[in-house]
């Protein structure tokens, strides 16, 4: 038995490793007689793989999709987690794109036709970063509906929750629903966004997925845009990085550490870092707001020369003097004017 179920196990993967199999270079590739094929196929069969006989002068086999999942223990909604996760998975960098890819050619050979056509109509971009909050969570059902409408090219309506609740006098329901051309559903920092063109805005904008409550039915189909730039990644990079849309951040300043520049390389992701001396070097780094660039150069922990801008050095007085007070209970300063 144990050689049966090894030969079973080999005999299934060569049937996955490409669509058509000649029974005799099965036999050949397994040592074992054509008899033995047609026995161990029919073995399959009765496991529920889909296997069908093709007949020529070669006639052979190939592993069909049929009526049901094989029994590998995943139920429909488990099947598409994992090709979705495989999907992810080849643009992670973590050097398992190629298996990653020749899973997801596997696991798709074998789904019944509803399943393999929802994964069709799902093409994710991953854009990773690393995460500084908890993830919100996304329905499946919305990430199915805008993938669907991506895919069809169809206008989408949907209802959008604002980032800061609704004040005292608004009505959320007067709030007209957006309608855009959706063109890429994306992954950022462990979120869900949809990058679309506003039709009422007359503008690219990318969208939280967890804030969005689709309408139906969707709209007409339309012709797709060209992205600035051409390239989903870089496009959504810019938009995160920059709040003009310019790809650079609103905030930039120079400073010089009385560090090795090897040591401030390791921690610094979208710096730029230049040797000075054995324990100086010179780091240009942007951020959100001034504060926050000079609390993120602060974290460094050895003496800062603010080369520019005086932006940078007005911010710096002003965390001292925040943090001076913190140690004495003081009242709090206003904020710099930005």
């Amino acid at each position: 038995m144990p050689k049966t179920s090894a030969r079973l196990l080999s005999l299934l993967s060569l049937l996955q490793a490409r669509r058509d199999w000649p029974g005799a270079l099965l036999a050949e590739r397994l040592d074992i007689s054509p008899r033995t094929v047609r026995r161990d196929v029919d073995r399959l069969r009765e496991l529920g793989y889909p296997i069908v006989a093709f007949k020529g002068p070669d006639g052979g086999y190939r592993l069909d999709a049929g009526t049901e999942l094989p029994p590998l223990l995943f139920d429909d909604e488990q099947a598409v987690a994992l090709a979705i996760a495989l999907q992810i998975a080849t643009t992670t960098g973590a050097g398992i794109e190629e298996a990653a890819a020749r899973a997801l050619t596997t696991v798709r050979q074998v789904m019944p036709a509803r399943l393999r056509h929802r994964i069709d109509t799902l093409q994710v971009t991953a854009v990773e970063r690393p995460a500084t909050r908890p993830d919100p969570q996304v329905g499946s059902s919305v990430l199915m509906t805008l993938s669907a409408a991506v895919h069809a090219r169809e206008v989408l309506r949907f209802d959008y929750t604002p980032a800061s609740p609704p004040g005292a006098g608004d009505d959320p329901a007067a709030t007209p629903p957006r309608r855009v051309q959706p063109h890429h559903l994306v992954t950022w920092g462990g979120r869900w966004y949809l990058v679309a063109w506003d039709l009422d805005r007359e503008d690219w904008r990318t969208f939280r997925a967890d804030r969005i409550t689709p309408r139906t039915p969707t709209g007409p189909r339309f012709t797709p845009r060209e992205l600035p730039g051409g390239d989903v990644a870089a496009f959504v990079a810019s938009r995160f990085q920059g709040s003009d849309g310019s790809g650079d951040w609103p905030c930039r300043g120079e400073v010089i550490l009385d560090l090795p520049a090897a040591a401030v390389s390791r921690y610094t992701r979208d710096g730029v870092v230049e040797e000075l001396g054995p324990n100086r070097c010179r780091l240009v780094l942007g951020s959100w707001s001034w504060p926050g660039l000079a609390a993120t150069l602060g974290r460094f922990d050895a003496d800062i020369e603010v080369v520019g801008p005086a932006e940078l050095k007005d911010a710096f007085a002003h965390l001292a003097r925040r943090y001076a007070n913190a140690a004495t209970d003081a009242p709090a300063t206003p904020p710099p004017t930005q």
